[in-house]
């Protein structure tokens, strides 16, 4: 049988220390795949699914930057602050407090789709 190419783990030198008074006269290798592969080693879970609440929260937020072209325009803004050509009327004035609304909308509905507190 073959073996698959070697896995690396990076340890400081305390945790190596460690690992080396753990597994005595055991190979480092042979004593890490014993403490991994068995039975008692701990499981994780999977990924949870998000809520259908929180999946509606992120779909709405995926149409609403879907609807807009923000990143284009402030793209565009930003071309014309670093070339000194942008001139600010009171229609780009709205424009940019409207964009800036909406990405503090946006933000804070991703916020609460992941359950971190804004």
């Amino acid at each position: 049988m073959t073996r698959p190419a070697p896995f690396s783990l990076r340890l400081t030198p305390e945790e190596r220390s460690q690992l080396e008074a753990q597994a005595g006269a055991m190979p480092l290798a042979s004593y890490i795949k014993s403490v991994v592969l068995a039975d008692e080693a701990p499981k994780y879970r999977s990924r949870r699914k998000l809520p259908v609440a929180e999946q509606q929260l992120l779909a709405e937020v995926l149409a609403r930057l879907g609807q807009t072209r923000q990143a284009n325009n402030l793209n565009q803004i930003a071309k014309h602050l670093n070339q000194g050509t942008l001139i600010v009327d009171p229609d780009l004035e709205a424009d940019l407090k409207q964009a800036v609304a909406e990405v503090a909308w946006m933000r804070t509905k991703l916020m609460e789709a992941l359950g971190v507190s804004v």
